[in-house]
């Protein structure tokens, strides 16, 4: 188990809801944190190489800016891997994901219009020749997914 700073607990905590919009954001934050902006650039760093962070960046609302839609594929359990590679090399797939059910391949798709989202489905469709269920959202609600340390 990682046994955080005082100063590391205070830098997740600001880093997962308030990250600055200005030109130097990580000396924002580690000014508010008693640190150097290289420490918090470094200390992000590890954290990502580690897994402890999933990813550090922005999120957006597709919806305002773009399209988005929640898909699934069913797939051959022996096709997993073959497939899921198939689904990353779209660069509007944010993230994927395996479950247990008969559409066993989750994966989020962005773009900047709906037919680039239509087409990208069509096109995973047509290639791979699987079952494919296509979740459109049709309400927003927001999960704040911080937790404070």
């Amino acid at each position: 188990m990682y046994q955080l700073t005082d100063q590391e607990r205070q830098l997740l905590n600001i880093y997962q809801r308030k990250l600055p919009i200005e030109q130097r954001p990580y000396a924002a934050m580690a000014e508010a944190c008693g640190m150097s902006e290289q420490q918090v650039i470094d200390c992000l760093n590890k954290w990502k190489e580690d897994g402890i962070l999933s990813r550090i960046g922005a999120i957006v609302n597709h919806q305002r800016v773009g399209a988005s839609t929640l898909a699934a594929l069913a797939v051959p359990e022996e096709n997993m891997e073959v497939i899921a590679e198939q689904v990353n090399a779209y660069s509007e797939v944010n993230h994927n994901y395996q479950r247990e059910h008969f559409f066993n391949l989750w994966f989020v798709l962005a773009a900047p219009t709906q037919e680039r989202i239509d087409e990208v489905l069509a096109e995973l469709e047509e290639t791979t020749g699987l079952p494919l269920l296509n979740l459109p959202m049709l309400k927003a609600h927001h999960l704040d997914l911080g937790f404070p340390l």
